[in-house]
């Protein structure tokens, strides 16, 4: 019997179909394997984060450690070394959490950064597709949660998508005025297949960023410099962000003008430069706030105008034309009234100013005033004989000479925060990583090991208090794990010093509970993590144990116990002008 030509078909392509089948399935990749692709794509160092049952297929493909997973101890403490590893390498940190109350307990970190402009890429797990919106297991709207506090939110509906999505979230993230984006993740589309792959190219005409400035913008400032009699930079984060602190440093002594920073933009110009006149704001220094106040001409670079710098708006700089250069244009304007706002990236701005190199226009007269102001009222404490409680002034300056004003500097918030600001000798960008916008106490450890991961080789220093420390002090553990070295200097004084300081000032000295009546062993907790701990509990000690701590090779904390009455001085009081200062003497 003769077979039929169909059939003759039919069996010379059965193969060749089986074939097929078996090279589709073979290229078929989940969800879970595409997100990997992506972050590999992106060259992402580190993931950090914290599993759970929505995000199991995830954390499977992390197994094979394409890829180095970074356990930390809690959610909060995965967004804020993330943070750290952002603001030092300049890449976006990445974070994976579960759903539910994973994902709502990394949203402090991700407010952060979205006030502080840190890169973050947040992967918040999600519950499978068909159980959103029916209050299935660990399910939060983490979407809406989080559209406040993110540059920009996903949440993936086809596997297909998982490409493009991670790499449109890196782009945004990193791009303009950086910032965090989620990147919500439902279980299923980790488990999901597909060999087929939706256009990666990155579309996204909301963040397209103008950096450069124009040039009638750029000769409209030099104009101002060429009549102005009383200059001055106000040099924010911006500059830290572009790395253009050795620009700035070319063009303030090209035109001696004094440069005030804010907190985030210390270390723009070095902290023993002639023309650096300090922190302004609430504790800033007296030369930098008189000069705030003094000015005629006030060239802001990447500088929000924050009101912890310009507390009361209507009387800041009152006799200065304003310059704001700021890449963001949602903030010309926004708090103080400009007579010139320029949008672009402060490195090109500067970069432009630059080339106009045969004008230089000289303040003598202005510039030695503002010195003696520096000269005659700088930050001051006084360690007076039989105290029985250590000076923080003198410890943060004391180790800021022996790590010779090098190390990346970590801190919480609260009054220890300001003592570092006053007395750390920063020399350039990126070294002080704290929690500037959100104020967020616990921010210090978690942030110091996600800048040691970033330079493994740095000087990393972490200043936290005993309220904060009691925050996120589960996270040392990552530090006798990996052996970081990393010392977490701990200033106790019992209290919640800044809270305290403003119910003496403001409240009466009503204290109402901000001193903690009982505390635990703060040496003996260290222990129990594996980290060595050094106890200062008497002034006299206090040089020598920090050198004893310092030269140790290994994660330290080093308690310093401090006056519960120490305040932090000088003090804008909120709602006053830069020049109301108070506590100078």
């Amino acid at each position: 019997m003769v077979k039929s030509e169909k059939l003759q078909e039919l069996e010379i392509e059965e193969p060749l179909a089986s074939d097929y089948v078996e090279s589709v399935v073979e290229s078929m990749k989940s969800g879970a394997e595409l997100l990997v692709e992506s972050f590999l794509e992106e060259d992402v160092e580190y993931i950090f984060g914290y599993p759970g049952g929505a995000v199991l297929p995830l954390y499977d493909s992390f197994y094979d450690e394409h890829i180095p997973h970074i356990l930390y101890r809690h959610e909060q403490g995965a967004t804020h070394a993330a943070e750290g590893y952002a603001r030092v390498s300049g890449k976006p940190g990445v974070v994976v959490v579960t759903s539910g109350p994973g994902a709502t307990n990394a949203i402090t970190g991700i407010a952060d950064a979205y006030s502080d402009s840190l890169p973050l890429v947040v992967i918040t797990g999600q519950v499978a597709t068909p159980g959103i919106g029916k209050d299935a297991f660990q399910e939060a709207d983490i979407l809406s949660m989080t559209t406040p506090i993110t540059k920009h939110n996903y949440q993936v509906n086809d596997v297909k998508d998982i490409p493009r999505i991670v790499k449109e979230a890196f782009h945004v993230a990193n791009s303009g005025r950086k910032g965090p984006v989620v990147i919500d993740f439902p279980k299923d589309m980790g488990v999901l297949s597909t060999n087929e792959i939706y256009d990666t190219t990155v579309n996204t005409p909301g963040y397209t960023v103008n950096t450069t400035p124009q040039v009638d913008e750029v000769q409209q400032l030099i104009d101002y410099l060429k009549s102005s009699q009383k200059p001055i930079v106000l040099a924010g984060a911006g500059i830290n962000f572009s790395k253009s602190n050795q620009a700035l440093l070319s063009f303030v002594e090209q035109h001696q003008i004094p440069v005030v920073t804010t907190l985030h933009g210390l270390g723009a110009i070095p902290y023993d430069h002639p023309l650096f006149l300090g922190m302004g704001g609430m504790h800033g220094s007296y030369a930098s706030n008189m000069a705030l106040t003094e000015c005629d001409l006030l060239i802001n670079f990447g500088s929000r105008f924050d009101d912890r710098l310009a507390s009361k708006p209507d009387e800041f700089a009152p006799l200065a034309k304003i310059v704001h250069i700021d890449i963001d244009p949602s903030e010309i304007n926004k708090v103080i009234d400009t007579d010139l706002g320029i949008v672009a990236d402060a490195k090109e701005v500067l970069e432009q100013l630059l080339r106009f190199n045969n004008i230089a226009t000289k303040h003598d007269d202005w510039v030695a005033h503002v010195q003696s102001n520096k000269e005659n009222y700088p930050f001051r404490y006084s360690q007076i004989e039989g105290d029985i409680f250590s000076k923080p002034q003198r410890a943060i300056e004391y180790i800021g000479q022996i790590t010779n004003g090098d190390a990346y500097v970590t801190t919480d918030v609260g009054q220890h925060q300001m003592w570092v600001a006053q007395f750390y000798p920063f020399k350039t960008h990126g070294q002080l990583i704290t929690s500037g916008g959100l104020g967020t106490m616990g921010f210090g450890i978690p942030a110091a090991i996600g800048a040691k991961f970033a330079k493994p080789d740095a000087t990393v220093v972490a200043f936290v208090g005993d309220g904060g420390f009691q925050m996120t002090n589960q996270e040392i553990a990552l530090m006798n794990e990996f052996n970081l070295n990393i010392k977490v200097v701990l200033i106790n004084n019992g209290t919640l010093g800044m809270v305290k300081q403003w119910q003496d000032k403001f409240f009466n000295q009503r204290f109402s509970h901000s001193v903690f009546n009982d505390q635990p062993d703060f040496m003996k907790l260290s222990e129990a993590y594996g980290v060595k701990s050094f106890l200062i509990d008497q002034p006299e000690r206090l040089e020598k144990t920090l050198d004893e701590a310092f030269q140790y090779e290994g994660p330290a904390v080093i308690e310093i116990r401090i006056s519960p009455t120490e305040p932090v001085l000088p003090m804008v009081p909120s709602g006053k002008a830069n020049h109301e200062m108070e506590g100078l003497t």
